[in-house]
């Protein structure tokens, strides 16, 4: 049976202001949302968001449930996504339960 894992993004404190963005930052936030996208073509990524505050702060965070059979699993789709691997974001996973969802 699978479980529900959820890795909490943070951004790096460098880009909280949007003019310190370089071309780079964001096209691996383009590659980033590319790679949640396939997780989610393939029915590993349960969903995935982020809050929003202006201007961007380390309250700011993101999340992506996943639904797979290990942690260990969670934990290489987590340290894989390219927004982790390029240094724009951190993550920490967590076994997550869900409580209550609509269909």
């Amino acid at each position: 049976m699978k479980k529900h894992f959820c890795y909490k993004l943070s951004l790096n404190p460098r880009l909280y202001r949007n003019e310190d963005w370089t071309e780079n930052d964001i096209e691996t936030v383009s590659i980033h949302f590319n790679y949640l996208k396939d997780l989610l073509a393939k029915k590993i990524l349960f969903l995935a968001g982020r809050t929003v505050h202006e201007p961007m702060s380390d309250k700011d965070f993101g999340i992506a449930i996943l639904e797979v059979d290990t942690i260990e699993e969670a934990r290489t789709i987590m340290e894989n996504d390219p927004a982790i691997k390029g240094g724009i974001m951190t993550g920490e996973l967590f076994e997550f339960s869900l409580a209550l969802f609509r269909d």
